[in-house]
């Protein structure tokens, strides 16, 4: 498949997903990441979900990426209501790509790639439960491939990783003005990554 072809399917279902939000059927916005034949889906929290879409929008065999919520015991949840930390959801991205053009492993590591896996109270300068990190595994073959990427992490930085591996539950799109946020408003996404301090910590662990 050429990026042609790829960027084309991505535009053809960001049109399917924003027509079924549009009708106010939010569990179909979920399970929209399976609405192109042959496309598979991955959920991965590393932190502010903002400054997870990038890293996976930009590679070739990505249609598309969403910002939302997995893990908790509210039913579809507000940002207000996670970011208080009280409903046990994480802030997480939900990739659908090709298969045959990106496998699983190549976005495992451009995870581990963005995240700090050793940081077990949050993701740079956000901390909270509600800000960890994890892999969300949608089956058995996600599931040996994550552990296998966590202890070769392990190995690489030669330290415990506290990064957890947890079976997908049901995955809640966040608010409208977070998707894309670092496209829609570029100004405020650079100066919160730069205060943050993501950059530079993802440097100085990976850059060995």
């Amino acid at each position: 498949m050429n990026i042609k072809e790829t960027e084309m399917k991505r535009i053809i279902h960001a049109a399917k997903v924003l027509l079924l939000c549009l009708f106010a059927i939010i569990p179909r916005c979920v399970s929209a990441a399976e609405s192109i034949p042959g496309s598979a889906s991955a959920i991965f929290a590393g932190g502010c979900f903002w400054c997870m879409e990038p890293p996976y929008d930009k590679l070739e065999g990505v249609f598309s990426t969403t910002s939302g919520y997995i893990g908790g015991h509210v039913e579809a949840p507000s940002y207000e209501q996670v970011s208080s930390g009280s409903t046990g959801h994480v802030e997480a991205v939900l990739i659908e790509y090709d298969p045959n053009v990106i496998n699983y492993e190549e976005l495992l590591e451009v995870f581990w790639r963005n995240i700090d896996p050793l940081d077990d109270r949050g993701q740079f300068c956000d901390r909270g439960e509600q800000y960890r990190s994890a892999i969300f595994y949608r089956d058995e073959r996600q599931l040996e491939l994550a552990q296998e990427s966590k202890a070769t992490i392990a190995e690489t930085l030669d330290a415990d990783i506290a990064t957890e591996i947890l079976m997908a539950s049901e995955f809640y799109p966040a608010e409208e003005y977070h998707q894309d946020y670092y496209m829609e408003n570029p100004l405020r996404y650079r100066f919160y990554r730069f205060s943050c301090g993501r950059d530079g910590r993802l440097e100085e662990l990976w850059s060995k």
